[in-house]
């Protein structure tokens, strides 16, 4: 276990006193409106009152970005067997192989649930359309309107929460801090522009709130992506594991000056090839796999090409495909692309990695349940087991439905066992003077996403996570001792947070493994690194 640093040591980020703030009282809280968030949700007892307070309007969340789709065995020729080893060999021996299996085996019911709730999957015929992405030894990913799964997705499950007597969302709600009673989680204080702060007291409370992403200068994540819902575990005392692992997707949209678009796995299924600068397709040197290798091989081996060639970025090639196909295949990045002028079906497309999904997460065991009692958590926020040191492609969304539901089930099985009880805790947190100096929020962001992409990017080394560190320790010295009031400063500092146990974590993390790339450590040492790192505000 890693203690924290002192720095980090602040239990509150807002001020509050009970008795001037407005109270709400529900059996069951969800924080954040993602699939696993809302999958969660719908799981809950219907006699029992659910609140679901996301920090966006519902349908900003990054399931919603997610393209490629949702991975399960649903031909009657692909087995439960090999989308396990699958998931098992891309993780690089961090994998709980109980977790996996369990995970794999649940895939095909929920979705098939998914449709039977009024998700339009694509189909060929009268059967699911099935398609292979990188690290799939067989083709077993369902996907919706070509390249837009995660929209889709989340338009019928949004649909079904809004119309459950049961469930209450508050949208644009920010949540600072949770609040504990000794070792126990008793709700949060929240934050809304129009109603101030609100003391939100709950049986039972699931963390859905995503990754972290925004912490990079490269990322294909939305903005909501801060790291929050990590930070405010940690302030409470949860234990967090395997922060070094943040996934870089090989192929982001490399365009100077224009947002960074995720080109999904799915066009490398489908057949597309990497290529360098001069033209030449390099995969096959890296991996016999070639473009269908896992994740953490395919950015490692654009990085390197990249540096071989003094290059910024190398180019997806679809021109050798059907031009109607790939229109029809992926319609999304047609039309981003042709923003640009390109033409994905005559022109290469410029690609590099970009941090994609945070592996490490709030340890939790199979139910969802995290280390602080009255808290669970699902989805991208978690750490369950499932990927290891290396997600395999379409496992994020399945990893969502299928912990959605336990941690729903779960916490609606403690909050039944437990009395009504509509009484607040002493708990407070005084206001501190005011800073002489005005912070320059945006800058300090933008330095920090610079320093995380230089220095615990792709790859990393001991000389790069010690400048981090030191300038980590700085900024959080004076920022983590500020009392903000506004949504702007407290992401801020959960980012500065948790960039700060991320570099500690990699730092310890003396070799190379899945995603984790140490330049000066370049061999995988299981003799003494086949475990986790776990982490736990004292």
């Amino acid at each position: 276990m890693t203690p924290a640093r002192p720095h980090l040591a602040s239990r509150y980020l807002a001020s509050f006193q009970p008795k001037g703030t407005a109270h709400f009282f529900a059996d069951v809280l969800v924080i954040g409106g993602g699939l696993a968030g809302l999958r969660a949700a719908l799981e809950v007892d219907p006699s029992l009152q659910v609140l679901v307070v996301t920090k966006d309007s519902l349908d900003e969340s990054s399931s919603a970005y997610a393209q490629g789709g949702i991975a399960g065995v649903l031909d009657p020729e692909d087995q439960f067997e090999s989308h396990i080893e699958d998931t098992i060999d891309a993780g690089k021996g961090l994998c709980d192989r109980q977790v996996v299996e369990m995970v794999v085996r649940e895939a095909p019911e929920h979705i098939l649930q998914l449709a039977q709730w009024g998700t339009n999957f694509d189909r060929a015929g009268d059967k699911l359309a099935l398609g292979r992405e990188g690290g799939h030894s067989y083709a077993r990913i369902v996907h919706a309107l070509g390249d837009a799964t995660g929209r889709e997705v989340m338009r019928a499950v949004i649909e079904r929460a809004r119309q459950a007597a049961n469930i209450q969302i508050w949208e644009r709600a920010f949540t600072i801090d949770l609040i504990n009673d000794g070792n126990r989680c008793r709700g949060t204080l929240i934050f809304h522009p129009e109603r101030g702060k609100t003391l939100v007291w709950a049986k039972q409370t699931i963390l859905s709130t995503g990754g972290a992403g925004q912490l990079y200068r490269e990322t294909t994540n939305p903005t909501i992506a801060t790291g929050d819902g990590l930070a405010i575990a940690y302030r409470a005392g949860a234990e967090l594991r395997d922060l070094e692992f943040m996934q870089f997707h090989p192929t982001v949209l490399y365009i100077a000056g224009s947002a960074r678009h995720l080109i999904t796995e799915a066009v490398r299924g489908e057949g597309a090839y990497l290529r360098d600068r001069t033209g030449k397709r390099f995969m096959p040197d890296f991996d016999p796999r070639a473009e269908l290798a896992s994740r953490d091989i395919v950015a490692r081996a654009i990085a390197e090409q990249m540096a071989s060639t003094q290059h910024s970025n190398v180019y997806l090639d679809l021109t050798h495909l059907d031009a109607e196909f790939v229109r029809r295949r992926f319609p999304g990045i047609d039309r981003v692309c042709r923003d640009f002028g390109l033409d994905i079906t005559h022109d290469l497309i410029p690609v590099r990695p970009g941090a994609h999904y945070m592996i490490g997460g709030i340890t939790v065991d199979m139910d969802g349940r995290a280390t602080l009692d009255g808290l669970w958590a699902c989805g991208e926020v978690t750490s369950t087991g499932l990927h290891g040191a290396n997600r395999l492609a379409s496992n994020s969304l399945l990893e969502g439905l299928v912990y959605g539901v336990h941690c729903g089930a779960g916490a609606s099985a403690a909050a039944a066992r437990q009395p009504d009880n509509f009484a607040a805790l002493a708990a407070n947190n005084p206001p501190c003077p005011p800073r002489r100096e005005e912070f320059n929020l945006i800058d300090l962001r933008n330095s920090l996403s610079s320093l995380m992409w230089r220095h615990v990017g792709i790859e990393r080394d001991a000389s790069g996570l010690a400048e981090a560190t030191e300038t980590l320790d700085f900024w959080c010295r004076y920022a983590l001792e500020t009392q903000f009031d506004s949504p702007p400063g407290w992401q801020l500092q959960n980012m500065l947070t948790i960039a700060a146990l991320m570099v500690s974590s990699a730092q310890q993390r003396e070799e190379s493994r899945g995603c984790h790339l140490r330049r000066d450590f370049p061999e995988t040492d299981d003799t003494h690194w086949r475990r986790h790192i776990a982490i736990r505000r004292p």
